[in-house]
């Protein structure tokens, strides 16, 4: 199995008898739970920006004398955040003697057709760039680096979540010892909690590797004083093992996409997909390119960011490592 360059012929892209399995990867938690494609929010523009408020400092017997005239007036402003959606831009192309070959197999078992799932080529490979591209995008929403050229002699990137947090960050490579511990968590919902995070159980998820999900549901079971992992919480259909926390109980979410070594706490509610809508075509399309051959060739494009939400709302807990 390979990935073919160019146009696939009839001798790289060979039939085969039977069912058609996916070994690769194509899971996409994190999109997949604040929305998917058909959740997201549509701009007409490369940017786009949210905006946050926060009250003033509140005090204790912040009182008045009676009778006395209104104080002068207080208000707050308004800060706003800016992120940019990436081209995602992929081809396919088939020549015609494939289309035409689908009782041209590679092995020596000459059969009907009925028991070959690729029949249409063509389809086959759309869905299979389609989720390749789900994968691409799931990556950049994680670990995407912001990136606002001024010409388009350099490409448009989106700001992921993990690079968005700055606020509620803490990185433990520093300390004496580095395994992963719930301590370590605990403190991070400590900070989130400090600075205003909702911390809501409906939404909040601990997104990580599953070799750091396995670790901390176990430490958690083991560990904690409150309760074990007790109950699934169901998020986009697929449903998670919950740890429980003085600051509430939280799913934990595996993404084979998280570094190893970090761990995301993560506001799901404050998070969408964002498209630049192009007209007539929509977000997320598949069209005809010119014919200069005997080939038929598609292009897949898609202009894709993230919306975060307040940074604030998130937590990120790096520098661990997972005991083995």
């Amino acid at each position: 199995m390979a990935t073919v360059s160019g146009v696939g012929t009839s001798y790289e892209l060979p039939n085969y008898h039977g069912e058609l399995f996916v070994v690769s990867p194509v899971d996409t938690p994190f999109l997949s739970a604040i929305g998917g494609i058909n959740g997201a929010k549509v701009v007409h523009s490369k940017t786009w920006e949210w905006q946050t408020i926060a009250r003033r400092t509140s005090s204790a017997n912040n009182a008045q004398l009676e009778g006395q005239e209104a104080p002068s007036g207080t208000e707050q402003s308004r800060s706003n955040v800016t992120n940019i959606t990436e081209i995602h831009q992929s081809a396919i192309e088939v020549s015609y003697s494939k289309m035409a070959a689908i009782g041209q197999f590679s092995g020596a078992n000459i059969a009907p057709l009925a028991d070959d799932p690729v029949i249409d080529e063509i389809q086959l490979q759309t869905q299979a760039e389609l989720q390749s591209m789900g994968v691409d995008i799931e990556k950049s929403y994680l670990s995407g680096t912001l990136q606002i050229p001024a010409d388009n002699t350099t490409a448009r990137q989106t700001q992921g979540i993990l690079g968005a947090i700055q606020t509620n960050l803490s990185d433990v490579s520093g300390d004496e010892s580095t395994a992963l511990l719930p301590s370590m968590i605990d403190a991070l919902l400590l900070t989130m909690y400090t600075n205003a995070a909702p911390l809501s159980q409906d939404t909040t998820v601990l997104l990580c590797s599953a070799q750091t999900a396995q670790w901390v549901t176990y430490a958690y079971a083991a560990n904690s004083t409150l309760a074990a992992p007790i109950r699934d919480q169901v998020i986009a259909g697929v449903a998670y093992k919950t740890i429980t926390t003085i600051y509430g109980t939280f799913a934990v979410m595996m993404d084979r996409w998280m570094p190893n070594n970090e761990l995301a706490i993560v506001d799901l509610a404050a998070c969408y997909p964002v498209f630049t809508e192009v007209p007539g075509k929509g977000v997320l399309f598949v069209e005809p390119l010119a014919k200069t051959g005997s080939t038929e060739k598609f292009q897949l494009y898609g202009e894709i960011g993230l919306e975060y939400g307040p940074e604030t709302y998130h937590g990120l807990l790096t520098g661990f490592t997972v005991p083995s």
